[in-house]
């Protein structure tokens, strides 16, 4: 049996939305919606019709497509529960121990709040891959506008628990920033350095930098690295608690 196809749309300035489709069921899904046109064209270039939309938080960037593709496809529109009442176009609300399936296979719903406090993730252990929208970025995480430091280390931790080999697919292309980020807090770290111009190569040839890995992120995103000593060395937190290194390293790149 064929393995499902993943193919990721750029949407707005820098989103993603990311296309999984079962050549054996004919399922079409969604992770994420920012923009209707780009999804459509995507869609019918293959001559894939839409049956599902996860969404994994309600900002506008991930969910502003929704309502227009809902409309021309008649897809059921899935997202988490506990944001229900911020995303009227739902179809179906979702929580970490709802059933969902793709493809004939299990879909695990990952409560991974901090971004926001519903956010969710989306994981396919069948593909080995997860969905994490704007929780874990290639080499970062996301801002924490509704949650608290604790909240989004514990839900980066969720998602590191997964097995290395799986592959990540979040909802932007931040990685060249994030990398530079990176450098600055851990430079003696050189699977980065050697990452970081794979990155630069890959941007410069206008190439995507996903999807990355769980494993290729342990060894390399500082906000999976709050261990490690160089980092709590440039910090001067040696002896800090873990999540007390990673709110240091949020504070620092909002600012950066």
């Amino acid at each position: 049996m064929p393995t499902p196809s993943i193919v990721l749309v750029p949407c707005l300035s820098d989103n993603y939305c990311a296309l999984l489709h079962s050549a054996a069921s004919g399922e079409t899904l969604a992770i994420d919606a920012p923009q209707a046109e780009p999804i459509k064209a995507a869609l019918s270039a293959r001559g894939w019709r839409l049956s599902d939309i996860l969404i994994t938080h309600h900002h506008n960037d991930h969910t502003g497509g929704c309502q227009a593709l809902k409309d021309f496809y008649g897809c059921r529109v899935t997202g988490p529960d506990s944001e229900a009442e911020r995303l009227p176009g739902t179809t179906r609300s979702v929580n970490q121990s709802s059933q969902l399936t793709f493809d004939g296979h299990e879909v695990r719903v990952l409560e991974t709040p901090g971004h926001t406090l519903g956010h969710v993730s989306y994981y396919f252990p069948h593909l080995g891959a997860v969905f994490t929208g704007d929780t874990l970025f290639a080499l970062g995480c996301g801002r924490i506008f509704e949650g608290d430091a604790a909240t989004m280390f514990a839900s980066l931790q969720t998602l590191a628990a997964l097995p290395d080999d799986t592959k990540v697919y979040c909802g932007h292309e931040y990685t060249l920033s994030n990398a530079r980020f990176a450098l600055s807090v851990e430079p003696e770290n050189r699977a980065l350095a050697d990452r970081v111009k794979d990155i630069e190569a890959q941007r410069a040839a206008g190439q995507p930098t996903l999807p990355t890995t769980i494993g290729l992120e342990k060894a390399t995103n500082p906000f999976l690295r709050t261990e490690s000593a160089a980092i709590r060395a440039r910090l001067g937190l040696p002896f800090a608690p873990p999540v007390q290194v990673f709110a240091r390293l949020r504070e620092l790149k909002n600012k950066a």
